[in-house]
C-alpha cells in the first residue's frame, strides 16, 4: 500500500509524465482526458456555425486525436491536423510512415517565415501526398472502426545548419487527388501562425483569462468587444507588413497622426509617411526600438503602443481650449 500511495505522490509532483510510464494513453478512455477539449471544440463550433460542410477545423499535434477524426465524419464536417503519431495504415501490418517513404514526390512548395529572432528565412519544400487507409490505436479498434483519409508530408529540401529542418505531416479528410490541392492545404495550415498570434493578443493584450464578470451575458459582451480590438491589432501588424506603402489615412485618424508625427524622432522626419510609417511610431510608444537591422514590430508593442497613443489623443483634446457655444 505504501509503494502505490508514494507512487500516486509522485505522480502529483512530476504530472502526466510520470503517469504514463505506468498506464498506456491509448487505453484511457477519451471522456477521462484533456483532450476531450479538442472534441468538445469541434462539436460546438460546427453546431454553431450551422454548416458542418462548409467547417475546416484546422489543429496542430495536440489535435492529432483518433477520435476527432470519428467526431468529423459522423458531424459531416472537414478537418485538417498535423500528425505527430507513427499511426498503423492499411491492413494494420504498416504504418503512415512506412507508405509515405514509398510515395514519389509530386513538386516543390516554397514557403517563408520568420525565426523568434525576427529573421527572415525561405525554405523549399518536398511536397508528397496519399489517400490510405488509418487504423485505431490498438487499444481501441474495437470501438473506432478505420479511416479513409489523406496523407501530406512537407520536408524540407536542403536545410541550412544553423536550424531544424522543416517538416510538416498533415493529416485530413478533404480531397487531396493532386500536387495543387496538397498545397493548398499546406497553404491553410501555415495560416494556423495568425489564429495563434490572434489568441496570443487576446490573452496578453486584453488579458481575456483574467475576466471576473459577474453573469455570462456581460462575460460574453466583454469577450465580444475585446475580439474586435485584438482583430484590430492583428490586423494592422499583418496589414503594415503586406502593404506598407498604403494610405495611412484608412487606419489612423488626423489627430492620430499629428500626434505622431510630434513623437517622431529627428532621424525618421524624412521618412514617406505611409502606413508603414505610423504603423512603427505607434509601435516606438511601446517600446519598439525600431533599429535598421529590427524585425517589423509584432502585435505586443503594437497593443501598447495603442494604449500609450489613446492617452494622448484624449490628452489633447482635454487641452484644447473650449469653444463658446454662446458667442
Amino acid at each position: 500500500m505504501s509503494w502505490r500511495v508514494a507512487n500516486e505522490c509522485a505522480d502529483r509532483r512530476f504530472g502526466s509524465a510520470a503517469l504514463k510510464r505506468r498506464i498506456n494513453p491509448t487505453r484511457v478512455p477519451i471522456e477521462q482526458k484533456e483532450s476531450m477539449r479538442w472534441l468538445d471544440n469541434l462539436r460546438l463550433s460546427t453546431e454553431l456555425a450551422g454548416a458542418p460542410e462548409r467547417c475546416v477545423h484546422v489543429g496542430d499535434r495536440e489535435s492529432d486525436i483518433y477520435e476527432l477524426y470519428c467526431l468529423a465524419e459522423e458531424l459531416g464536417t472537414g478537418f485538417l491536423v498535423r500528425s505527430c503519431v507513427d499511426r498503423l495504415a492499411e491492413d494494420g501490418g504498416t504504418t503512415i510512415a512506412k507508405v509515405m517513404a514509398e510515395v514519389q514526390a509530386s513538386g516543390t512548395h516554397e514557403v517563408r517565415f520568420r525565426d523568434a529572432q525576427g529573421k527572415t528565412h525561405c525554405a523549399v519544400l518536398s511536397v508528397r501526398y496519399a489517400t490510405m487507409t488509418v487504423c485505431p490505436p490498438i487499444g481501441k479498434q474495437r470501438k473506432y472502426k478505420h479511416q479513409e483519409l489523406q496523407i501530406i508530408h512537407a520536408e524540407e529540401l536542403n536545410p541550412p545548419e544553423d536550424r531544424a529542418p522543416l517538416f510538416w505531416k498533415l493529416i485530413t479528410n478533404l480531397p487531396v487527388g493532386c500536387h495543387a490541392e496538397a498545397v493548398n492545404k499546406l497553404e491553410w495550415y501555415a495560416l494556423r501562425w495568425k489564429i495563434e498570434t490572434f489568441f496570443r493578443t487576446l490573452k496578453t493584450g486584453c488579458r481575456i483569462e483574467e475576466l471576473r464578470l459577474a453573469t455570462a451575458d456581460r462575460l460574453a459582451n466583454c469577450i465580444a468587444l475585446c475580439c474586435v480590438v485584438t482583430w484590430r491589432v492583428t490586423w494592422l501588424a499583418m496589414l503594415s507588413r503586406k502593404t506598407p506603402t498604403a494610405d495611412p489615412a484608412a487606419v489612423f485618424t488626423e489627430d492620430e497622426r499629428q500626434l505622431l508625427d510630434q513623437t517622431t524622432p529627428e532621424r525618421k522626419q524624412h521618412a514617406l509617411r505611409d502606413l508603414e510609417f505610423y504603423v512603427r511610431a505607434v509601435a516606438r510608444l511601446g517600446g519598439y526600438l525600431d533599429r535598421a537591422s529590427d524585425a517589423p514590430p509584432g502585435t505586443t508593442v503594437i497593443w501598447r503602443g495603442f494604449s500609450r497613443l489613446v492617452d494622448l489623443v484624449e490628452g489633447a483634446r482635454l487641452a484644447r481650449p473650449p469653444t463658446d457655444t454662446y458667442g
